[in-house]
């Protein structure tokens, strides 16, 4: 059996419902999916402060790069608009930076 491809997904959290669906289909297709655990747009306790948010965004951020680090490709999600944010700009720069593919996905 071969190794299945290990895939990062990346994008806006606003986009959740679209990450769902990509991981959906990359799963079904045989393949490991990594994506964000969090989305900090919904309100949670464990960021109802500023404070808690920071410190829990930095941490996320580095775990998402560690994610980067392990897959063999990277997918940017995103909907019909194309939007792109900084934090997903600095994904897409990380991910080339390594030499990783980089493909997009939208619906």
């Amino acid at each position: 059996m071969t190794k299945p491809l290990v895939i990062c997904l990346c994008g806006s959290t606003r986009f959740m419902t679209e990450m769902a669906e990509a991981n959906l289909e990359l799963t079904a297709a045989g393949h490991i999916v990594l994506a964000p655990g969090c989305n900090l747009k919904q309100p949670h306790p464990l960021w109802d402060t500023e404070d808690k948010l920071a410190a829990l965004k930095a941490r996320l951020d580095a775990l998402h790069r560690a994610k980067i680090d392990l897959a063999d490709e990277v997918v940017i999600v995103t909907d019909h608009t194309g939007y792109i944010g900084t934090s997903t700009q600095d994904e897409i720069a990380y991910a080339e930076q390594l030499g990783k593919p980089v493909r997009w996905w939208s619906r």
